[in-house]
Formats: structure tokens, sequence, C-alpha cells
């Protein structure tokens, strides 16, 4: 009222896909919209490369703001919420601030960074000396997500730093869970990872890269796109500008 505009209220997951697809479709010159990361399961190897999103369809979209939906779009018109979960960037945000005392996205992130969360979590060799093989779970894989915070000398020999990294790696493998579950009950290979939660995010990136590669054997690709977190507004500018 006080600025005298007229507001025009549109659907957040029909801008977001409309302007993941419009992005893609116009870029032509520059770097690519889309990539991936090479070799995601070995770090000295492991380079982003680009990817040219033709043929889309099917791809599951994973939008990762402050919660998590999970979109499984079949055409430009044809899509369905999966599901989501109210674990995400707003949760990482939320409990680095209780544990360590930041305050912003970007200084939750730096301490991330510098941090240790195995120090924090409970891995499978922990609790079996080594690889669980039966069942195909390596040692190096989470048995319990800040299980070590149990005990007391392990709580009082960590840093924040390691909680900020261990508080990422909790959200960013449950994200990466809950999509491999989606993608194989959809029958759908390509996964296309967007926004904020992805914003100078590159250490979420890599995780998920490689959780999609390892425990697919392969088989999903996680793709990610230059701006993450944008889509909504252009696909909401591309609304505006329609003439029907």
């Amino acid at each position: 009222m006080m600025a005298d505009l007229q507001l025009l209220k549109l659907d957040e997951l029909d801008c977001l896909i409309r302007g993941v697809l419009y992005i893609d479709s116009v870029v032509s010159s520059g770097p690519s919209e889309c990539y991936y990361f090479e070799n995601p399961t070995d770090p000295e190897r492991c380079v982003q490369r680009s990817y040219t999103l033709e043929n889309p369809y099917p791809l599951l979209l994973v939008n990762i703001g402050s919660g998590v939906s999970f979109l499984a779009v079949y055409s430009k018109d044809n899509y369905k919420r999966v599901t989501g979960t109210s674990l995400g960037g707003g949760t990482f945000l939320g409990l680095c601030c209780l544990l360590t005392g930041c305050s912003t996205f970007e200084e939750a992130l730096e301490m991330a960074s510098k941090g240790e969360s195995t120090r924090v979590d409970k891995l499978v060799r922990d609790i079996y000396g080594g690889d669980y093989e039966r069942f195909g779970l390596p040692g190096w894989a989470v048995a319990s997500s800040f299980g070590n915070m149990m005990c007391k000398e392990k709580r009082e020999s960590i840093s924040k730093e390691d909680l900020a990294r261990a508080t990422l790696v909790t959200i960013t493998n449950n994200i990466g869970s809950i999509t491999r579950m989606c993608a194989l009950n959809e029958n759908i290979e390509r996964v296309v990872f967007v926004g904020n939660f992805l914003r100078v995010n590159t250490l979420s990136m890599k995780l998920l890269a490689y959780a999609m590669d390892y425990w697919s054997k392969g088989q999903l690709k996680a793709l990610f796109l230059q701006h993450e977190g944008y889509f909504g507004a252009v696909g909401a500018l591309l609304e505006l500008l329609n003439p029907s």
C-alpha cells in the first residue's frame, strides 16, 4: 500500500520449473548453465564438466531451500511433487547457529569447510571394525549422524568447525538418500539439484554427486546449475511477460 504496488501471486513450483527449462534453452555462449562432477568418488580426479539438458525428460528436480521438494518432471506442463523433507538449508543454518554461535549462511559454510565430521559421526567401521561386506556398507559410511556425541570425552574433543561440518554432512546425506529413493521409484536417471542451499556450497554439491554416483553404481547422474537460486524469479518474470 505504501509503495502503491500491485502484487501478482504465482505458483512457486510452476515458476521454478519454467525458469529452469527456459534458462538452459537460451544459454548459447559462455559457460553452460548445467554441469556435473566427473569422477566424484575420486577427489584427485574430480572435475566440473558442462552438460546440455537436451530432451531433459524425465528428470527429478530437487529444490533445496529452507526445506526440500522433490519434483518428477515428465514434460513442460506435466510434473508432480513426489515428496519433501523439512530437513533442508534452514535446518542446516538453524542448527549451526545453535551449535556454533554463527549468524550467517556464509559463516556456517566457512566453519564447515575447516571441520572434520568423522569426529562427530559414528561410522560403520566404528561399529563393525571395518566394512559390513554382507550388505555392501563401506567402513567410511555414516552409521549414526552425531552418534559420537553420546560420549563425554568425544564431546570435549571436537571443535565448532567439526560440528558445522557434521551438520552439513547430515543434512546433505539425508537429501541424497531421499533423492535416490525417489529416482528409483520414478525410474528416473537424471537428477537436477537447485536452490539457495547450494549457493557458494561446493561441499554439498560434491557430497551429493559422490552419493548419487556411489550408491547407484554410476546409474544416477547428479546435475547442477550455475544460477541455482534464481529460477523461480526467472519463471515468475516469464509468466508476467506472457500475454495470456
